[in-house]
């Protein structure tokens, strides 16, 4: 293995290994090509250091960036598929609560989702201004580079008459990295800005025709990711700042900088994990342990900025940037004075349309019972689903229960539609044999709201291995009414659970619910369903070796006062986000010695078999946010 010198012995290194080579016996081909790549493509090294910020060297290889649905959310025009953001036909894109746009090619488009999504299939900027007809004379959002000084000067909309547009200077005081990149981009520099310079604002020359000066500046605030300044959110106009925004766009690596963007450029390392997409691509701001300034970090370690924070576009997988609006500094206190309408506003408002379109993990709490129920054990504290506690009677919406031949051996757990998701050691390839039971309590006793559902289908997971339990993971499909596209009457005690895209969503500790009829400490079966709360696990191969596979994970208490047991196969391992909404984690598959220190249940990561869901059941019926 060759050891990367610093930058001062490279040189000595690159000859030593020439040499080497003109020594060794002829291998001509594999010589020949060492030596072109070495000679013609120069090794710049970078010092591998740990600053406290930028996460683990693993997760940067990964190469992450704003098209990794796996750690962002794809934008409303993008659609994520296998761990990948892809354009959507424009079709897609809601209707309703929307505002037109004018394109630059003079076409009137029904949404900024819309424009997006034609831009996004054809890899050119469309978006020219928000408006209701496209006049030849009308085409905002123009900016321009003055030759000599190299400021910026941008069109934008007349509040007054919004299809004319006044020529504005860029505000120093909002220029950042994230729209640099942006201009940078937009003048065909594909890896963006160098930096994002300031400068006096320019006085007209003595003696020349230049007399239209502008008097103020406006806000600029881009993600970084748009094709052009039209596309970012324009704040209110101010007075003249004393700098204003400078075009300086990247030509290459500089001296010093040592952190590597997915896309070839190179930063500053203190760049990154600092919520600004100074890449342009986001990959400074993919991997973080924590981040710096006043960036907000989500829990899956993406840094975005505090304008973010509150602003009813959910950034984080979890919500986690939407739970409060936290304070903000006096810049981003210009969010609320608006006087153009705002791609970020657009963007919020589809995101409503698509969430809205899917129900799932939210139950009814109108019908929660909130009846005592007696602990099944004796003189205290219930001791083992193992551990759990009996639910309320219409308490868990999602849970079902798979009836084969007349017996409850396992559960599962409803995710919409005519669609139920158990392991696949709990059914076999005989629909007729199963029954689905929903909103059952009592294992034995039919409650009101009881329903119970033939089967048409049972879908296996192909990779299946009943002696490893590996892939153990099955889709049952209901049998639908007569003459309807539904499997059951609208029931108000049954609700169904998100299926999650990405297993990056919830992190080892996080706190989960399982719940089920499986056996108890005394080893008997229990009588209603319990439910308790464990813990996810990580790095459980410790604990069962080469036994635990790809596509499993741990839950419960290494203690062993909390575990899943014989029953509760197929029943659900269900974790909540900051905003309430539940998903279907795990998937209650196998495990040693139920309740017992060192043997952590194990169960199927439902992420990593969202593709397969989604192929067998559809698309409107498991993606929340990345439909």
């Amino acid at each position: 293995m060759w050891v990367m010198m610093r930058r001062g012995g490279l040189f000595l290194l690159v000859l030593l290994v020439l040499q080497t080579l003109s020594a060794s016996p002829p291998e001509s081909s594999k010589i020949t090509q060492i030596r072109q790549t070495l000679m013609f493509n120069p090794i710049r090294y970078v010092p591998v250091q740990d600053d406290g910020y930028v996460g683990s060297r693993e997760c940067l290889n990964q190469s992450h960036t704003h098209k990794s649905c796996a750690l962002v959310f794809c934008r409303p025009w993008e659609r994520c598929v296998d761990g990948a953001c892809h354009c959507k036909p424009p079709y897609l894109c809601p209707s309703k609560n929307v505002t037109s746009v004018c394109g630059r090619n003079k076409r009137v488009y029904r949404s900024y989702c819309h424009a997006m999504a034609s831009t996004c299939r054809n890899r050119s900027p469309i978006v020219s201004h928000f408006a209701e007809t496209c006049l030849p004379e009308h085409q905002i959002y123009n900016s321009t580079e003055d030759a000599r000084t190299h400021v910026i000067t941008l069109d934008v909309p007349n509040p007054l008459n919004p299809e004319t547009a006044d020529r504005k200077f860029i505000c120093g005081s909002s220029w950042n990295m994230a729209a640099a990149n942006v201009y940078c981009r937009e003048r065909g520099h594909l890896l963006g800005a160098q930096r994002a310079d300031k400068a006096r604002p320019p006085v007209p020359r003595r003696r020349s025709r230049e007399t239209s000066v502008p008097q103020s500046c406006v806000h600029v605030q881009c993600e970084g990711l748009e094709n052009n300044l039209g596309e970012c959110a324009l704040l209110k106009n101010t007075d003249m700042e004393q700098k204003v925004a400078k075009a300086n766009c990247y030509s290459g690596p500089v001296k010093g900088c040592d952190f590597d963007c997915a896309n070839s450029k190179c930063i500053f390392r203190e760049q990154a994990c600092d919520g600004v997409n100074d890449c342009g691509d986001q990959s400074d701001e993919m991997c973080c342990r924590k981040c710096r300034g006043d960036a907000f970090r989500c829990n899956s370690g993406v840094c975005i900025p505090r304008s973010a924070v509150g602003d009813g576009v959910r950034d984080c997988l979890d919500g986690g940037d939407e739970v409060e609006k936290l304070k903000r500094n006096e810049t981003d206190s210009m969010m609320d004075d608006r006087n153009f309408t705002t791609p970020r506003n657009e963007i919020r408002l589809g995101r409503l349309n698509l969430e809205s379109s899917v129900k799932c993990g939210v139950p009814n709490m109108d019908i929660v019972d909130d009846e005592e129920v007696e602990d099944r054990a004796s003189g205290g504290r219930v001791k083992r689903v193992v551990g759990g506690a009996p639910a309320r009677p219409h308490q868990i919406q999602w849970q079902v229960a798979l009836v084969d031949l007349d017996q409850i051996h396992c559960g599962g757990a409803y995710i919409g539609g005519c669609w139920v998701l158990t392991a696949a050691h709990c059914v076999r390839n005989q629909p007729s044999a199963f029954r689905v039971k929903f909103s059952l309590w009592k294992k034995n006793r039919a409650q009101v709201t009881t329903d119970n559902v033939p089967v048409q289908n049972i879908h296996i997971h192909p990779n299946y291995n009943a002696k490893t339990y590996e892939n153990d993971i099955a889709l049952v499909e209901l049998m639908k009414l007569p003459n309807e596209k539904k499997c059951f009457r609208d029931n108000p005690a049954v609700r169904p659970v998100c299926v999650p895209w990405t297993p990056h969503l919830f992190q080892p500790n996080h706190t989960c619910s399982i719940s089920g009829w499986g056996r108890t400490a005394e080893g008997k079966a229990a009588k209603v369903l319990l439910w308790a709360k464990v813990s996810l696990i990580a790095e459980c191969e410790r604990y069962y070796e080469d036994r635990f596979k790809a596509g499993m994970m741990c839950a419960g208490d290494l203690d062993g006062s909390v575990d899943s047991c014989q029953g509760d196969s197929g029943g659900p391992l269900v974790c909540e986000d900051e905003l309430g909404v539940s998903y279907l984690w795990g998937i209650v598959s196998w495990g040693d010695k139920c309740g017992e220190p060192g043997f952590p249940g194990v169960y199927t990561q439902v992420a990593d078999f969202f593709e397969w869901i989604r192929f067998q059941a559809g698309w409107p019926l498991v993606t929340q946010y990345n439909s």
